[in-house]
């Protein structure tokens, strides 16, 4: 018997679709950076995948380099969908915080795209909010990716030198900001421990000596969460009155430490749904809490897996 083989199904699309999955964790990386939005990372990587099939029949047809080819692609597409954030920006209730990268406890710790771009601690993303959109993508590219400027000047449609007075602007307002220095991941984690602790057991002294003098507290709720604060706290005093209130939050809390952006932090559950998370921006010497973040918007907690409480 004459043995048939089975017809090739493979079709330009279903090559073209490989290749879009192949790459897909490095643009998920590169967005999330530039935006600070899970969800609206998800709509750019729809439009990304649009952009790339509605090239014909045959998408790959004249690509030499598909991954720079998406990459291009994203990050214009992120660019343009900055727009429609900062319009959403103007009307949004009290603080706003970028969305958390939450790994599961059993996460692993193998380097990637997506992992630098958890790398990038949520105290960094509210730094990089105050670039401008191509500032913030150069930053992005050159900062947390590698991108060198030629590379990047062909993404976004700039000169070399308008990339590096690009870049130098964006080190230099950065730098300012967030001077560069990591804490132990053990120093987080402890810190992080002790201050839920003091905040739980409502321990004022036990707060004033974790918290630094000019300490400031957000908390992004949205507007969609009980007696939530609308603008920043600044100062101990103010801030260790406000985490030992107990106004709002989940009657019987549970909290898990979890690693969120990067970041030894800690996820507030009630029962297995998520209600906060809480990221610390400690010292340069890693012994204080200079700032303090809450995410509650259930919005932005959507994304994040649930909890046994």
């Amino acid at each position: 018997m004459t043995e048939i083989s089975a017809p090739r199904t493979d079709s330009p699309l279903d090559a073209a679709t490989g290749v879009f999955v192949d790459h897909r964790e490095l643009l998920f990386g590169v967005v999330y950076t530039m935006l600070g939005s899970v969800a609206d990372t998800e709509d750019v990587l729809q439009d990304t995948w649009l952009s790339w099939t509605a090239r014909g029949g045959a998408p790959l047809d004249g690509v030499d380099n598909p991954r720079a080819y998406l990459v291009r692609v994203a990050v214009n597409h992120a660019l343009r969908r900055r727009a429609a954030v900062s319009r959403r920006r103007e009307t949004y209730v009290g603080p706003w915080l970028p969305e958390p990268l939450v790994a599961d406890e059993d996460a692993s710790t193998a380097e990637g795209p997506a992992l630098r771009a958890e790398s990038v601690s949520l105290a960094m993303l509210v730094v990089l909010e105050s670039l401008t959109p191509l500032e913030r993508a150069v930053f992005v590219l050159g900062e947390v990716f590698g991108y060198p400027h030629a590379e990047i000047a062909g993404i976004i449609d700039r000169s070399p030198a308008a990339v590096r007075q690009l870049a130098h602007r964006a080190r230099e307002h950065v730098h300012a900001r967030r001077p560069r220095f990591q804490a132990h991941p053990r120093v987080r984690r402890e810190a992080t421990e002790r201050f839920v602790r003091a905040a739980l057991g409502g321990d004022i002294g036990e707060l004033m000596e974790v918290l630094a003098p000019d300490v400031t507290a957000w908390t992004d709720a949205g507007g969609k969460r009980r007696r939530a604060g609308l603008r920043p706290v600044h100062g101990r005093d103010k801030v260790a009155r406000l985490l030992t209130s107990g106004r709002g939050g989940p009657d019987h809390p549970v909290w898990r430490y979890r690693r969120v952006n990067g970041d030894d932090a800690a996820v507030l559950f009630d029962g297995d749904a998520p209600y906060a998370v809480l990221v610390l921006d400690l010292t340069p010497e890693g012994d204080r809490v200079r700032g303090v973040y809450v995410v509650a918007n259930p919005d932005k907690l959507a994304h994040l897996p649930r909890g046994t409480a």
